[in-house]
């Protein structure tokens, strides 16, 4: 069942409570919502499998929650403070947090600025190209994707990545001005003594075939204590879906119980 927490600019957060185990924060990927980037691909299940409660979140922009069209009403230190303030509203003073693609980024920025909240990280749609600025991140790439998200005419997209977006956009509930929105107030990606400064444990899972994130490894080296995972065979839109990117993720969460 959808709750809301209200952002401190006003904009509310549709966010959902699921089982009775010690819940795990889910943030998911750019024009994704929790119902399709988590439940939808079994990641609910997983959790609760392995004991775990959730408590997964719509970005603004997306699912259930409010989707501005303003750009200056979204950015990633905006958007933890989002997550911040979820937490608050389902009673988590501290939590792990999972993130994919977008809520990634979102948890870095999460992890830096307010380390108290994530007691550990793992990001899956992460990876090398964020240390060097992926192409997603890129000034020109955002433009071009906003303005395919933007633009009436379909068939004038001439890059592939641009109508994948666009498509991705389209489908039902989705608001594509919030998400070009969203897509053009990206913020910029954390500098390496930035993330050398994150002591949480943290997993970065990407997979082998993923060109908008690249491989784990380099990431996971930046973190004092980081640890890589690659899913074989899978691309970044198919390895959040991969049983074996959930059980990674679970093994990783799972290492910080108490033994009995």
């Amino acid at each position: 069942m959808s709750e809301f927490a209200t952002a401190s600019d006003g904009i509310r957060l549709a966010f959902e409570r699921v089982g009775q185990g010690d819940p795990v924060v889910l943030v998911h990927g750019f024009g994704s919502s929790r119902q399709q980037n988590w439940k939808s691909t079994g990641w609910y299940a997983s959790l609760a499998e392995a004991g775990f409660g959730v408590v997964a979140m719509d970005c603004r922009g997306h699912g259930l929650s409010d989707k501005p069209h303003d750009e200056a009403l979204y950015g990633h230190d905006r958007m933890a403070e989002d997550v911040a303030a979820v937490m608050d509203a389902a009673g988590l003073t501290t939590a792990p947090l999972v993130g994919y693609s977008m809520g990634g980024f979102i948890g870095l920025r999460l992890a830096a600025r307010f380390p108290q909240r994530v007691s550990r990280l793992a990001l899956g749609g992460v990876g090398e190209f964020y240390l060097r600025g992926p192409r997603i991140g890129d000034a020109d790439m955002r433009r071009k994707l906003s303005d395919a998200l933007l633009t009436d005419d379909k068939a004038s997209i001439a890059e592939a990545r641009g109508r994948m977006f666009r498509d991705f956009a389209d489908q039902p509930g989705k608001d594509r001005f919030a998400l070009a929105a969203c897509m053009r107030a990206m913020s910029p990606h954390l500098p390496p003594e930035t993330l050398a400064q994150i002591r949480q444990p943290v997993l970065v899972v990407c997979g082998a075939n993923d060109e908008i994130a690249g491989p784990p490894g380099p990431l996971a080296a930046a973190f004092p204590h980081g640890q890589a995972v690659i899913v074989p065979e899978r691309d970044h839109m198919s390895a959040v879906g991969e049983r074996k990117t959930r059980n990674a993720v679970v093994d990783f969460l799972k290492s910080a119980q108490p033994h009995s």
